[in-house]
């Protein structure tokens, strides 16, 4: 008998493991809003910095594909044709 209550879960567990999750969000929410109001002028004074390194990031990412070799395209098509 006490092996079927053993394999349940038991309610009290999951109200538990979703308190401790809502507790956590607090406490990540509490800590964002400090962190961004006493540290926001190193936030705000770094984002020229970001936007010169997302030009590099973007075109590193976006002309990835462009040198593809011509035997390479080849095959592409070869392999379109026979499906």
């Amino acid at each position: 008998m006490s092996g079927e209550h053993e394999s349940q879960p038991n309610g009290d567990q999951k109200h538990d493991h979703r308190g401790v999750v809502w507790v956590w969000w607090v406490f990540a929410a509490i800590a964002a809003f400090y962190l961004f109001t006493e540290h926001h002028a190193h936030l705000f004074g770094i984002l020229p910095y970001l936007l010169f390194l997302a030009c590099p990031l973007m075109h590193f990412f976006m002309h990835r594909h462009h040198g593809h070799h011509p035997q390479d395209s080849q095959s592409s098509k070869r392999d379109d044709h026979e499906h």
